[in-house]
């Protein structure tokens, strides 16, 4: 037996013992897993710095704050997420309990990303915790100090319920080959469809968050300047390695210079002139992205940077101007400091350019205009849309973080990852009593019944409204006289 299948028939053993139920075990493990940020917090950012080359206080910003955030909401809503949630009903089950019935799922797979290799692999994990699931997490590979730091969580959490596998894609191969209750994956869309192919097998459930080419679209009738500050901020964070990451900016010709030049002196303010020696800018992750994101570039007019370093894995944020549809770094995500300008003359021609392509991870139009802003919302489809920022809805637990389409299927954080990893059990109770209510529904079945029965089921309740108003005995009542005294 491999050790990949040794882990999951161990998770799914113990399980099976129910120990994950209690809501206590949960938020135990949550606070397990928030000390072993705080204890390894050091480990944490010494392999990130090998890994991506990044800072303390970008691994703090970027990597740890919101996970730890993620944390500390779970184990203050748990028990509020984890309740029975009462349903609205019709006059025909107004006495019945009916509620749907949050339960975990089972085992879960946890497929990791090396761009943020702590927050993307771990935030999955407060779900399927928080939901009361076994989990295994496969670190990615590529990121390896990272994945080194993470095989610690054994001296953290339960080492049974929550173990992780490292290794690289032969262990990912066995592990899929496993069958799980959900698997969730963060990564590019071409492993992605790997992923659901193999889930498909078992006929399991998948959360797939990808990516893509996410447009930029920056209006002639707004703050240039405010606005290239912010997308300069969200393309180069990571070295342009983040999923959500604006991918090209669609401007008129107008402003293209405009553009391209306030992006260049952001550069120089946020790196310096020198960003190769900034502390807070990056590397490319290894020499097989580095050469792929050189050979992108290639057929396009250099604006600004494109200086390199083979060794170092090194680029210097990069514009690209005059780009067109057929260039080489529209055919694919960048996932890079590569940011390419593509002139359209006005909306119309950018909501085009938009839909005739996969629909992205996120879509930012930059605008002083709502008809604008509208209008973008209105005829594109993303799995986010952000108007005049970039990149902090990823920041707010309350909005479900996820693609559409090629750039993904499912979503997460806060109760949205505590609902996608349960499965929302529907459930009502009726007592045995009031049999004649249900003599509508029982054969033969009469114009006269059906005309009552369209009426019991037709007619909604809000069960807050009943409950205050103190009226459903007085209903039940009435509801059974109209049977007995025109059914019977």
């Amino acid at each position: 037996m491999s050790t990949e299948q040794l882990a999951v028939q161990q998770a799914r053993k113990a399980f099976l013992t129910g120990r994950s139920k209690p809501l206590e075990y949960r938020i135990q493990q949550l606070k397990n897993l928030s000390r072993f940020i705080t204890e390894r917090e050091k480990d944490i950012t010494d392999a990130l710095r090998k890994d991506l080359y990044k800072s303390e206080n970008s691994t703090q910003l970027y990597e740890i704050l919101g996970l730890v955030g993620e944390i500390n909401l779970a184990v203050s809503k748990l028990s509020e997420w984890a309740a029975p949630r009462p349903v609205s009903k019709n006059l025909l089950t107004m006495s019945d309990e009916v509620f749907i019935h949050p339960e975990p799922l089972g085992v879960v797979l946890i497929i990791g990303a090396w761009n943020y290799p702590i927050a993307v692999t771990l935030q999955p994990l407060v779900g399927a915790i928080a939901a009361g699931n076994a989990a295994i997490t496969k670190p990615s590979e590529v990121s390896s100090h990272t994945a080194e730091v993470l095989e610690l969580l054994r001296h953290y959490l339960d080492p049974e319920m929550y173990p992780v596998v490292t290794g690289g894609v032969p262990e990912t191969q066995e592990l899929l080959k496993q069958r799980f209750d959900h698997i969730f994956y963060t990564g590019n869309s071409t492993v992605g469809k790997l992923v659901m192919v193999a889930a498909a097998h078992h006929l399991t459930p998948v959360t797939l968050e990808l990516g893509g080419k996410s447009p930029c679209y920056i209006d002639k009738n707004c703050d240039i300047r405010i606005a290239c500050r912010r997308i300069t901020w969200g393309k180069y964070v990571n070295c342009g390695q983040t999923c959500i990451a604006p991918d090209y900016i669609l401007c008129e010709p107008s402003i293209q210079d405009k553009v391209i030049d306030e992006i260049q002196k952001c550069i120089k303010e946020f790196y310096t002139h020198d960003p190769k020696s900034f502390a807070d800018y990056g590397r490319i992750i290894n020499q097989r992205h580095f050469k792929r994101l050189i050979a992108l570039i290639e057929d396009s007019t250099v604006a600004v940077g494109g200086d390199s370093d083979e060794v170092e894995c090194y680029i210097a944020p990069t514009v690209l101007r005059d780009v067109t549809s057929l260039s080489k770094v529209m055919q694919e995500e960048i996932f890079g400091p590569i940011l390419p300008v593509v002139t359209i003359n006005g909306i119309k021609e950018a909501i085009q350019f938009i839909n005739e392509r996969e629909k992205p991870l996120a879509l930012y139009v930059f605008s002083s205009s709502n008809k604008v802003i509208k209008q973008i919302i209105s005829d594109t489809s993303s799995g986010a849309l952000l108007a005049n920022d970039c990149l902090v809805h990823y920041t707010i637990s309350d909005l479900p973080f996820g693609g559409v389409g090629n750039s993904g299927t499912g979503r997460y954080h806060g109760k949205y990852s505590f609902d996608q990893l349960s499965h929302l059990r529907s459930c009502l109770i009726k007592k045995l009593n009031m049999e004649m209510v249900n003599q509508m529904r029982y054969p033969p079945h009469t114009a006269e019944k059906l005309r009552w029965a369209r009426f019991f089921l037709l007619k909604q309740i809000n069960l807050a409204k009943w409950r205050q108003m103190a009226q459903v005995a007085m209903v039940a009542a009435l509801a059974s006289f109209v049977v007995q005294r025109f059914l019977r």
